[in-house]
């Protein structure tokens, strides 16, 4: 277990980043890769990425150099991930190219007593080593990642207005309080359900508050630096409902039933809903004009299953307690029809 504590301060600086980790997504997709659990929820994009990946030449790149650096165990190179990055995979690559040589060769020494780096691996310490790896990150990104960007972003979009709502009634705690089962708020600190290889450790912010980072491809156990003294950052995952046939983020077996019922664009918006969505992020979900959106939002209202506010130019659509029924009944059809 992980054990964040927080004083007064830390609460007050605690922030959601506004947009995905290009650097953070290009890590947890690898270990999707490398992984069957929770293959459920990515069945789409793990089949279309294998497709990508060896229709563009990539299979080799990916289990020579990417994986070997990306594994899915107690550790990998902090440097890789880099909280300045941000949602910019431009910013994220300007950082890792300024790492010193010296953490470089830390971090992989660490890597290779923890699982085994490649032979090659200390190579990375040389900028132009680091500049060529970028490049080949870049590659695989654009190959198997950008393809799905708006449908991320769409899903992470949701998860923010989720714990805005809980912000707005219980305060900084209050969002603490919400993030999911693996985490868990007892003030003054954040319990995070880790890796039990990594073991138990404490992890005092001293006032620099913390960086939640919510991750559509990162799966079960929330992650943060190994190295305390890096600024505070945590990925978690998101709630999945299962992948459609093609990747895309919706119902698929088990709300076949709802979009048979409802159509599939008014069926999506209501899966967006369950998160909180604007009526353009159920435009982006559903692949439909914003004008579109608002009509099936206004249908789905009219019928008791959302409720709708305004808030300046935008429209939070959220789902009422008839909503929450019909999609836990379509969810249970489709459980027993796997």
């Amino acid at each position: 277990m992980l054990r964040i504590h927080f004083s007064e301060v830390d609460l007050a600086r605690t922030r959601i980043a506004a947009a995905p980790d290009p650097l953070w997504e290009i890590t947890a997709s690898l270990h999707r890769l490398q992984s069957r659990k929770g293959r459920w929820a990515y069945a789409g994009w793990y089949r279309t990425a294998r497709e990508q990946l060896r229709e563009k030449g990539l299979e080799r790149l990916v289990r020579s150099v990417l994986l070997p650096l990306y594994p899915r165990a107690a550790y990998f190179p902090d440097f890789l991930t880099p909280a300045q990055g941000g949602g910019d995979l431009a910013a994220g690559t300007e950082s890792v190219l300024a790492t010193s040589p010296q953490r470089v060769l830390k971090e992989m020494a660490i890597l290779d007593r923890t699982i085994g780096a490649p032979s090659w691996a200390g190579q990375l310490a040389r900028l132009e080593v680091r500049k060529e790896f970028m490049g080949m990150l870049r590659v695989y990104y654009e190959c198997v990642l950008v393809p799905h960007k708006e449908q991320v972003q769409t899903r992470i979009e949701a998860e923010r207005a989720a714990r805005c709502r809980g912000l707005l009634e219980g305060g900084v705690e209050g969002m603490l309080a919400g993030l999911g089962p693996l985490l868990r708020w007892r003030s003054p600190v954040l319990e995070v359900a880790y890796t039990k290889q990594a073991g138990d450790r404490d992890l005092y912010l001293d006032g620099r508050g913390l960086t939640l980072v919510p991750s559509y491809f990162n799966w079960a156990e929330p992650v943060a630096f190994a190295d305390p003294e890096l600024p505070p950052v945590l990925w978690y995952s998101l709630l999945h409902e299962p992948d459609t046939p093609d990747g895309s983020v919706g119902p698929d077996a088990s709300g076949r039933s709802l979009t048979a019922l409802l159509g599939r664009a008014r069926a999506v918006a209501l899966y967006a809903a369950s998160a909180g969505a604007t009526t353009g992020e159920i435009a982006r979900a559903a692949g439909v004009s914003a004008s579109s959106a608002s009509r099936h939002a206004t249908a789905l209202r009219d019928a008791g299953l959302v409720t709708s506010v305004r808030h300046g130019p935008t429209v939070l659509h959220t789902l009422t307690p008839a909503g929450v029924s019909v999609l836990r009944a379509a969810g249970e059809a489709g459980r027993r029809a796997r």
